[in-house]
């Protein structure tokens, strides 16, 4: 069915059947062997439109309590910062994480993303984070963003990318999870207009690395053009992040979801896509620095979720 913006599940479904010979040639090899067009990873056949919570404004929360606050949301998971700073720093990875994954497992709740500072291997305790990570089943590792140094050459600074990425591909193909990487908005931020994201993980299988595409900064940056944004990373989208902003003169102010610009038509476009991965639910709007407030991110976080699922169902 035409979208109006040239999206149609018959195209989408189209073309990741004519590619998925050359995916499975890809992944049988034990090395990371680029393909030319990424591939759906096979826990997007998992089950249909998971939704997380990213739980910044709980961190300061047992792991038992963080547990038993998302399960009463109705949730299928979180989206946890494990990063300097986070609910669990990376040094303490190997003996915590295990700890949480428990506590979550007892609600029959899962970490969906893990959210990191990784974006190269060499950082301290990245292989550490991630060995445990893949070992506790926890599929996806929201990467840390790269920046641009604007007064030097933009491809030339991508040139320089490509090898920390191509490192990390081939250690999340050993161990069998992948990395997403966020889009934010700002004037030196790699991602942020999306063109030179797709030209670092586009010939890499999805498996290993992909998109986790945030369409309030896409939006943000892109302003109308975010379908065209869309449609470019749609096969490389392995993680969805939502919120919403409005426009308080020059700057983008943070708002409940539907009460801002981005636009409910997104996820009509990723229903005709047939989309399959993660949709992490991020509320930005209050301080989450202040452990008082957690009552009222849990309740922002309900209204929000409310209309989320109505957008999700229309």
């Amino acid at each position: 069915m035409p979208t109006g913006n040239g999206l149609t599940r018959r195209g989408f479904v189209t073309a990741v059947a004519a590619s998925a010979g050359a995916s499975k040639a890809a992944l049988a090899d034990d090395k990371p062997v680029p393909s030319k067009k990424a591939q759906p990873s096979p826990s997007r056949k998992v089950k249909s439109n998971t939704i997380c919570v990213f739980t910044k404004p709980f961190q300061s929360l047992s792991y038992d309590e963080l547990a038993d606050r998302i399960a009463a949301l109705g949730v299928d998971g979180i989206e946890v910062p494990v990063r300097d700073k986070g609910h669990i720093q990376p040094a303490e990875v190997p003996d915590e994480l295990p700890k949480m994954v428990e506590a979550l497992k007892k609600r029959r709740l899962e970490i969906t993303i893990l959210t990191s500072d990784i974006h190269r291997v060499d950082q301290p305790h990245a292989e550490a984070t991630l060995r445990t990570a893949a070992k506790l089943g926890i599929q996806r590792y929201r990467m840390r963003y790269y920046r641009y140094d604007l007064r030097r050459p933009i491809l030339d600074q991508l040139a320089e990318i490509r090898p920390m990425v191509k490192d990390l591909v081939a250690l999340n193909h050993e161990l069998g999870i992948s990395a997403v990487y966020q889009n934010h908005a700002g004037p030196t931020i790699l991602g942020a207009p999306l063109w030179d994201l797709h030209a670092l993980i586009q010939d890499y299988p999805i498996a290993q690395i992909g998109s986790a595409f945030d369409i309030r900064h896409a939006t943000v940056e892109g302003g109308q053009c975010w379908p065209i944004q869309l449609k470019l990373l749609l096969p490389h989208i392995n993680a969805v992040c939502v919120k919403d902003f409005r426009w308080d003169g020059r700057r983008p102010d943070n708002v409940p979801l539907g009460e801002g610009r981005v636009d409910r038509r997104f996820f009509a476009l990723l229903r005709e896509s047939d989309y399959r991965a993660p949709i992490s639910l991020h509320e930005e709007y209050l301080d989450h620095r202040d452990p008082k407030l957690v009552p009222e991110h849990l309740a922002a976080i309900r209204r929000d979720l409310d209309t989320l699922r109505t957008w999700l169902d229309a």
